[in-house]
Formats: C-alpha cells, structure tokens, sequence
C-alpha cells in the first residue's frame, strides 16, 4: 500500500483525534487480516502498528479488533468504520495521483513582455534553462516599452513582464525589482579606457558629447542636476531612444553614451566600445511583473527565479566593477 503521509484534521470531539498514519495501519490490517502483515506493507514494526490501532480504538470508542491466538477479526463496527475509510483513502489516493500528474507535466504557452535591454541577451539565457528541461513548453518573447508591457500584463496577454522604470506600478504584481547603475560607454580606443575609478560626468561635459536619449535623457536619470543634464543636451548632435541604437552611435562617431549596464554589455560583446562606471548616481531599475503570482504556471514562477536571479548577479557584478 503506498503511504500517503501524515495529516492531522479529522476530529470526533473531546479527546478523539485521528490521523492519517493511524488510518493507514487500520486499513492495512483490515485488508492483510494480520498486524504482522500491516507492519510489512508500511515498512514499520508489529508493535508500531499495534499501537496505532490502539490509538484508533481510543479515539473513536470501541473495538476494531477481536483478538483470538494470533488472529485477529473485524468487529461489526470496524467493518462499517472500514467502508468509510476506504472511501477517504480512494480521495486521497486520487489527489496524489493528480498532484503527481500536475508535477511531471508541463506543457501550455509562457508569454513575456520584456524591454529591449533584457531581450538580447538575459532573458535568452533564462529562457534556454526551461527550454532545455521542459520539452513540452513554448515560449512567446515580445519587446516593447515599459508602459505597452504594463497595460499588457494588466490585461493578462504576457504572462510575465519585465520593466524599466522606477517601481511602484499600477494594477500589477512585483515578483522582482533591482537597480542597477547606469555606466558610461566610450569607444574602446578613447583616452579614458584603462583608468581606475568612475568618470565624473560633470567634468566629461566640458570636453565631451553624448547621445541623449530623445533630445533629452530618461526621466528616470532625472536624479541628474538639471544643470548638468541641460549642459550634455546642448552640446549634443546625437539622440536615439533605442539604447542598442545609441551604442552603436558611440561606436560609429566615437562619441558617448549614459547606458544601463545590460545594454552596455550586448554593445561591448559587438565589439568597439567599452564602459567604465559613472561617479553620479544614476539608477537604472528592473522589475518582473505579472497580472497576479497564483496565475502563474509552475513553470511561468520558475522562469521568473531563474531570471532574477541572473539579473541579481549581473548587478552584483556591475557595482563591484564600479568599487
């Protein structure tokens, strides 16, 4: 008989108290006939089974068991008392096949609404985690801004949604947040390239240009003095809202760029250009997000762990770089 586990809820009142191990020795003993029998098919001692149907017969308040020699027989009650135990442990038995079925199958769709700096490169690395241990899973990835993700996430279309501006967000549920520095990118041939420290923008200003981002820079690097945000706008040439786009602008016309460290790194893995930290403190934030965690596949929470987990490193690695 397969053990199904311990579980203490069914109460007859005052002192009577069962649970489920108890129940098992009685059913086992019913269907051997012989405690020596129970005690094989649970893998336990004679005297522990003994014991348990002790255990039963105080609690429910009459015999199970005539015991003759070394027999023993159902009395009339254990008989009736059995036939509802039976039926339990056929409900039982079929949860566990269900939670067993549930556990080993997969299968169905998770859909991911991400940013352009963590569709290249991180959330590929996450997703081939699953898709070489579930066969039977299908991936839909879609790069769109934050608030198209949001609206979508709210909506239930992504499953999963990852972000890029500064928490807290409406009518979705935060399964991860982080922030990570944004990073200065520079051609890998500029004067500033192996030297220690962080670069002071305050002082690049006087003698650089930089892509901005739509004219301007992201509201969430507006933790940057507008003194020095207007001084980079109003010497530059150069605006891309795509941040891959403005990595390639400072590798093409050797100018530089203020860029999340995940696009920074797609850009130095291209080639061409390099980044160094940044002495202004300028956070770039992260977050997972979804409509609600209890609608979340087994598989949906385990890519979101296992993405927030390499989001957290990556982090981890990027202020380490900057100390």
């Amino acid at each position: 008989m397969r053990s199904i586990g311990y579980y203490k809820g069914i109460d007859f009142g005052g002192d009577a108290h069962l649970n489920l191990r108890q129940l098992e020795a009685f059913r086992a003993t019913m269907r051997s006939g012989s405690i020596t029998e129970a005690a094989e098919i649970m893998h336990i001692s004679q005297p522990s089974v003994s014991r348990l149907i002790g255990d039963i017969e105080r609690s429910v308040g009459f015999p199970l068991f005539l015991r003759s020699g070394r027999g023993l027989t159902p009395t009339l009650e254990a008989n009736t008392f059995y036939k509802g135990v039976e039926g339990m442990f056929v409900g039982v038995e079929r949860l566990q096949e269900l939670a067993d079925s549930i556990r080993t199958t997969s299968g169905g769709i998770i859909s991911i609404g991400t940013i352009q700096s963590i569709a290249a490169f991180e959330l590929p690395r996450a997703v081939n985690q699953l898709y070489q241990r579930y066969d039977d899973i299908r991936f839909m990835i879609h790069a769109r801004n934050t608030p198209g993700i949001l609206d979508a996430v709210q909506m239930n279309q992504f499953d999963l949604g990852i972000v890029g501006q500064q928490p807290p967000y409406q009518g979705v549920e935060t399964l991860f947040q982080t922030a990570a520095p944004y990073v200065c990118l520079m051609p890998e041939d500029h004067k500033l390239v192996g030297q220690a420290g962080t670069v002071d923008l305050e002082e690049l200003a006087n003698s650089e240009t930089f892509v901005t981002s739509g004219g301007a820079f992201p509201d969430h690097m507006m933790s940057m003095s507008s003194a020095l945000s207007n001084k980079m706008q109003g010497c530059s040439r150069l605006s891309a809202t795509n941040m891959s786009v403005a990595a390639s602008l400072v590798r093409e016309t050797g100018v530089l760029a203020i860029i999340d460290p995940f696009s920074a790194e797609q850009a130095v893995n291209m080639g061409g250009v390099v980044f160094r930290p940044i002495a202004q403190d300028l956070k770039y934030y992260i977050s997972i997000v979804t409509s609600g965690r209890e609608q979340l596949s087994r598989q949906a929470i385990e890519l979101s762990e296992v993405l927030a987990q390499q989001l957290s490193e990556r982090v981890a690695h990027v202020v380490s770089y900057a100390k």
